[in-house]
């Protein structure tokens, strides 16, 4: 059994519901990932996503920002016991149990905060709130040390390598690359799981799945940070078969500024 996972800042999934099935067309995926849905849950679009092929169906959602979904093809269930993070209730997280060959497979996706602009956790309270949400994440995950069969993925919002972005000398000051986000993103990885992205993908490889719209001409420029991860744990390693980072998305109509990422794991 092959099982293909994706992950994707859609940036406003009723905008882009379009390219949620050119993203289908191009990857063939068994569940979908979303983050920054941006869309109240009475009004997620569930029916016109159940016609794409995935009437299985999780999301939290808020007006405006933020938001969270998965898409499957096969029943899900829902996984409750987590924290409100942070205690702001703001639709970061999402966590399912699919059933697969072997056994049960949990699933968990994050929208980690941005940040703001400023590396500073006096003067940023948004960046105060992204390191505090990495350090209660990881503390959360390292009380089950030997947490088997999970994939968690996401827009984790920080590129922790130094070739997960396009100048690491020169971003060691941006956030989303500085010393503190990368150590704590890193202590939570930790915890239990391996990047499956550069299982593949070797480290001393620049790899990006994030272009700012700020660039005019991105493919040129080429300045990316590799902010959405998937990460599994070290027991499904050896299922893992291939990883594609769909980098022409970038070039799709109302293009999102992250492209999907997927990971093919042989159950």
């Amino acid at each position: 059994m092959t099982l293909r996972i994706a992950t994707w800042n859609i940036n406003s999934l009723r905008l882009r519901l379009p390219r949620l099935a050119d993203l289908i067309a191009a990857l063939a995926p068994d569940v979908i990932c979303l983050q920054e849905t941006k869309v109240p849950d009475d009004l997620f679009p569930a029916a016109e996503i159940a016609a794409l092929g995935f009437p299985h169906i999780a999301h939290r959602g808020m007006k405006g920002y933020n938001g969270v979904a998965i898409l499957a093809r096969r029943p899900i269930a829902a996984l409750a016991g987590f924290p409100d993070w942070c205690g702001k209730g703001d639709c970061r997280h999402l966590a399912v149990r699919l059933e697969a060959a072997g056994g049960p497979l949990d699933l968990h996706n994050f929208y980690v905060p941005a940040g703001g602009d400023i590396p500073d956790r006096d003067a940023n309270p948004k960046f105060a709130h992204k390191l505090d949400f990495i350090a209660e994440a990881r503390d959360f995950f390292a009380r089950v040390p030997a947490r088997r069969r999970t994939v968690l993925v996401g827009d984790l919002n920080i590129a922790p390598l130094e070739n997960d972005v396009w100048s690491h000398r020169q971003l060691l000051g941006v956030v989303s690359h500085t010393p503190p986000e990368t150590a704590g993103l890193n202590a939570w990885a930790a915890t239990g799981f391996i990047d499956a992205v550069r299982h593949f993908v070797p480290a001393e490889e620049k790899h990006f799945t994030w272009w700012s719209y700020r660039n005019r001409d991105w493919r040129a420029s080429d300045r990316g940070r590799r902010l959405d991860h998937i990460w599994v744990t070290p027991d499904l390693v050896p299922a893992l078969q291939a990883e594609t980072t769909l980098k022409d998305a970038r070039d799709w109509p109302l293009a999102s500024d992250h492209v999907p990422v997927a990971v093919t794991l042989d159950l």
